[in-house]
């Protein structure tokens, strides 16, 4: 991988393909990865605020909270499993079909939460099937985000592949936004009783709309002009021992997923921590408000839609690792401000202080999708990139906010939480140079 500015490898199709049709693939792949999240968060903010009671009832509210989160946590476990058969099949029939299956997958996880009885209906059936349709999530946003990445960069003009990945990576922004407004919208239309009740039900059952995307894209898409080129070289080794993509992952480039891996950890841990953990520690023990710390998420979430989209222009012009570890540094340097603000339960200094981390959070997450996709050649991009960034999210985001609920109760201080990001910001630059390294070498 060359990080110079030109150095960003595209198909030579590219200048070929109609404006139209690369334009509504990428509407698309945006479109797939925003419900998917959303999908996917709801299950976050649900867990911070009431499936604890409902679904795994104690005397300690504190005990309630970590087994949510660690059904939320069980989510991230599965999310390689998805990644690994995706990417395995996607690379060797094709990125739709599995970003179809992935979608349709979500659709239905996420409505069959919406649906499931609770814990005083069914005892202790609730939770368990709880678990199983969160690990349905884990192993369909596992299978979604290579294909959805790839649908976008694969149909990428020359020289804006960073650019047309920041569409996919602002379904994150799009999903916590949306997912935030109809938490918001419910709490706000029912009483308190009426939303532990059956209110927050409500945001899970949107999710069946998932079904309605995932046939447009059966029916509308193409497969990616790199991925048909790839397949004909995949045809020509199909009676080879070495004609699965997985296998050689994980013979000869097993070292470059872990470092993709470890240079993002911090940045999804830190993102699960703002949006999920930071929730749950700012109602739970500081008192503050439910719909002003989902306001002031979702406003924050708001500006990532201009800065991600803008980070990831700029790694079309200057490279994307000089981006990727800029954002990395400024995670890790903020991260003792950002509880000392967080601390203070004033909601404006909450604002500043998550507002920032958002920046950086940004810069990184604009540039990744591309900055994945071109660690790995087309015929198992989808593979190797996927567990990449699955690696990322069990290591780093799954366990984020068990791991921040169980700093706090041990330390009694939030700087603990701060020195955990930064750990896993030094992992990151680590990792950053040594990929750094290995573009320089060839």
């Amino acid at each position: 991988m060359d990080t110079s500015p030109s150095a960003h490898p595209t198909s030579t199709a590219t200048t070929a393909r109609p404006t139209g049709n690369r334009r509504r693939v990428a509407a698309s792949a945006a479109l797939a990865s925003a419900v998917e999240w959303y999908d996917y968060f709801v299950f976050g903010i649900a867990a911070a605020l009431i499936l604890g009671d409902l679904y795994f009832p104690s005397g300690s509210s504190t005990a309630g909270v970590l087994a949510a989160f660690a059904t939320f946590a069980v989510g991230f476990l599965a999310r390689p499993l998805g990644g690994i058969v995706a990417g395995h099949l996607g690379d060797k029939r094709g990125r739709k079909p599995m970003l179809v299956l992935a979608l349709t997958l979500m659709g239905v996880a996420t409505t069959g939460i919406g649906l499931l009885p609770t814990y005083e209906t069914i005892g202790v059936a609730a939770p368990i099937l709880l678990v199983a349709l969160r690990v349905a999530q884990g192993v369909a946003v596992g299978a979604q985000w290579g294909g959805a990445m790839l649908l976008a960069t694969e149909y990428a003009p020359e020289g804006r592949r960073g650019v047309y990945g920041s569409f996919v990576q602002l379904g994150v922004p799009i999903g916590v936004v949306t997912a935030n407004t109809v938490f918001l919208l419910a709490g706000a239309l029912t009483s308190e009783q009426a939303f532990e009740s059956w209110g927050w039900r409500l945001p899970f059952l949107v999710g069946v709309l998932v079904l309605a995307l995932a046939w447009y894209i059966h029916t509308r898409v193409e497969e990616t002009p790199e991925f048909r080129d790839a397949e004909k070289a995949l045809a020509e080794r199909e009676k080879s021992e070495q004609n699965s993509p997985l296998r050689t992952i994980l013979r000869h480039h097993l070292g470059t997923v872990l470092l993709a891996g470890g240079s993002f950890a911090v940045n999804t841990a830190t993102f699960y921590i703002l949006i999920t953990g930071v929730l749950d520690y700012t109602t739970r023990e500081l008192d503050m408000n439910r719909g002003a710390v989902l306001t002031v998420s979702l406003c924050v979430s708001l500006t990532q839609l201009v800065l991600i989209p803008a980070s990831a222009a700029l790694s079309d012009r200057v490279g994307r690792i000089r981006i990727y570890a800029l954002g990395a540094v400024g995670i890790g340097l903020w991260a003792v401000p950002l509880f000392l603000l967080i601390d203070t339960g004033s909601l404006l200094w909450l604002a500043v202080g998550t507002f920032v981390a958002s920046c950086f959070l940004s810069i990184m997450y604009g540039p990744q999708a591309a900055l994945f996709a071109e660690l790995f050649t087309p015929e198992m991009r989808y593979t190797g990139a996927s567990l990449g960034y699955q690696i990322a999210a069990v290591a780093g985001g799954g366990l984020a906010p068990f791991v921040m609920v169980l700093l706090l109760e041990a330390t009694g201080t939030s700087m603990a939480v701060s020195a955990y990001i930064i750990g896993l910001a030094v992992i990151a630059l680590l990792s950053i140079k040594v990929l750094a390294d290995r573009a320089r070498s060839r």
